[in-house]
């Protein structure tokens, strides 16, 4: 079966930085697209990041642009976010999903970070 678990959160002042792990099991991870979303209160859930299967491109939400790195390492079968320069409107549960062709998609439980002085 395929489990996602991330693992990295935590409360961080303002300006300070975390990085979001998450590990996947039961699937060919490199054959899959990874995104990190997240979900504040009251809001809907938000796509931050990605990076492609093949050509380890990347994209990126405006508001964490310049801030935010995603990476992958297919060897450990793991995905990170590197988040930098926190803001207090980062805080939400960050959610690291894997998806291959449109079709599956597979989604981890959430972590939470809080960005608070």
């Amino acid at each position: 079966q395929v489990k996602l678990v991330e693992s990295g959160g935590g409360l961080v002042q303002p300006g300070g930085s975390l990085r979001l792990s998450c590990t996947v099991s039961g699937i060919t991870f490199s054959s899959y697209v990874m995104n990190w979303y997240r979900q504040a209160p009251g809001k809907e859930r938000e796509l931050v990041a990605g990076i492609s299967s093949a050509s380890g491109s990347t994209n990126y939400a405006v508001s964490v642009k310049g801030r935010f790195t995603i990476s992958r390492d297919n060897d450990k079968n793991t995905m990170y976010l590197q988040m930098n320069s926190l803001k207090p409107e980062d805080t939400a549960v960050y959610y690291c999903s894997v998806t291959r062709l449109a079709v599956l998609t597979y989604w981890g439980q959430g972590t939470q970070v809080t960005v608070s002085s």
